[in-house]
């Protein structure tokens, strides 16, 4: 607890260093920038993640219009997006060129302890780490970040992040919007230094930053054609939650979140999306005329995250069929296994988090029902590692669960004075594990708990 302040402070006083005059004047060219500017959004390329190389180094960014910052990266900022299919086996070699330690987390993907990235595994400087595991889950968006303890929230808004896409042959029967119709869309705040770096001031709350990014872009914009696109969405802020949709109130087809397909198609024209969680979307352009727009929003702030432009051109026709997957329900107890009390922002049930010690045992292959409670600091986005969860109830504050929650989920918003239950079942693999809040200030703080699946 007492590093992490100091780090805080730290990083505080490197924010505050800079000329206030100059950083407002460098932030007030930006927000006009949202305005009158747009600059042409970047796709991360899709690179197939067996034999990958994941060299995290210091680097710099074109976030736009040739306004370069100084980030973190997995060689892109944000990195590229690592594909694989259900079934493969995956091998990629992680190389740390950071001036600190680091450790990349497969984020929703069911991987053994020694290949989940966890803090206890993270290496120095130079040093190397050899991750080798099969894909044994359906087609889903995940995605991969730093997890060292009490550093995650710096490494993750310094820029390392990269969505990591799953596929299977029940996806592809569906046809989906998939080449220039399937994009990646990596949501983010960010804040910047007088000569517009990123600069990451976090704070006990969380870290909230003063523009947004899509795919590290400032004031994006998109040309599409007359047609329905796939919009594959993840929240890869530290503690923002969005609530995104289209200025013009046309609705956004919700197929799928973090673990994939919904049952069944349902149409939505807002959406809250908590740090880490995805959505899997398809958006109808085939009435936007050329040189028309419409503008995906955060209608929390009121930002502009992205223009979609039309291009008059034919585009992908697509209809959406009524049935999408089948996913049968947890048969689980209708009491609590488990309760999981929030509280401030850095303790789990009164503890905060020990490298060094196991807080529970889970029985493989069990389905167990947890019940998780934010007394207060939320919204708290709880995230649990190896295994996927179904989330059965809501109740105080929002009282109900949502069309996005339905399904496979590994992250669920918490707001506080509510209470969510889940049912799970950690079926895959035996080891130690994590659970913690994916607001990355809380996490690194301590609100992070170790479990191992006996």
């Amino acid at each position: 607890m007492r590093i992490s302040r100091r780090r805080f402070l730290k990083n505080a006083a490197i924010g505050m260093a800079a000329s206030p005059l100059t950083s407002l004047l460098w932030l007030g060219s930006q927000r006009v920038g949202l305005q009158n500017v747009k600059n042409k959004l970047k796709v991360p390329k899709f690179v197939k993640a067996d034999g990958y190389l994941m060299v995290p180094a210091p680097n710099v960014s074109d976030l736009g219009g040739g306004r370069f910052s100084k980030v973190w990266a997995y060689t892109t900022f944000p990195g590229p997006s690592l594909t694989a299919r259900s079934g493969d086996t995956v091998s990629i070699r992680l190389v740390n060129k950071l001036r600190e330690e680091t450790i990349t987390h497969w984020h929703g993907v069911m991987v053994d302890t020694a290949n989940d990235g966890g803090p206890q595994e993270v290496i120095e400087r130079g040093e190397h780490y050899d991750y080798q595991f099969p894909i044994l889950q359906r087609a889903a968006m995940n995605w991969y970040h730093p997890h060292p303890h009490m550093m995650t929230g710096e490494q993750v808004n310094l820029g390392l992040a990269g969505a990591f896409v799953i596929r299977d042959d029940e996806e592809d029967a569906l046809s989906l919007p998939s080449g220039k119709y399937e994009i990646p869309l990596l949501l983010r705040d960010a804040s910047f230094d007088a000569d517009g770096n990123l600069k990451y001031v976090p704070d006990d709350g969380g870290f909230f930053g003063d523009v947004p990014l899509v795919n590290g872009t400032l004031s994006p914009t998109m040309k599409v054609d007359k047609g329905m696109y796939r919009l594959r969405i993840l929240n890869c802020a530290n503690a923002r939650v969005f609530r995104i949709g289209l200025s013009n109130g046309q609705q956004m087809v919700l197929i799928g979140n973090d673990g994939g397909l919904l049952t069944q198609p349902v149409g939505q024209s807002q959406i809250v999306i908590g740090p880490a969680e995805r959505l899997d979307l398809l958006v109808d352009f085939s009435s936007l005329a050329a040189g028309d727009t419409v503008v995906l929003k955060d209608f929390s702030t009121g930002w502009e995250l992205l223009e979609f432009s039309g291009s008059g051109f034919a585009g992908y026709s697509y209809s959406v069929p009524p049935n999408l997957s089948v996913i049968a329900p947890l048969d689980g107890p209708s009491d609590p296994t488990r309760v999981f009390e929030f509280m401030g922002h850095n303790l789990i049930n009164g503890q905060s988090f020990d490298m060094d010690r196991i807080d529970f045992s889970v029985p493989f292959g069990v389905v167990e029902r947890w019940q998780f409670y934010a007394v207060s600091a939320g919204p708290h986005p709880i995230h649990v590692h190896g295994a996927s969860f179904q989330v059965v109830s809501r109740v105080g504050g929002r009282n109900q669960v949502f069309p996005w929650e339905r399904g496979w989920k590994d992250t669920v918003l918490l707001n506080s004075q509510e209470t969510v239950d889940v049912l799970v079942r950690f079926d895959n693999y035996r080891g130690r594990y994590l659970l913690h809040c994916h607001n990355l200030e809380h996490e690194d703080m301590g609100m992070m708990s170790n479990f191992e699946v006996v």
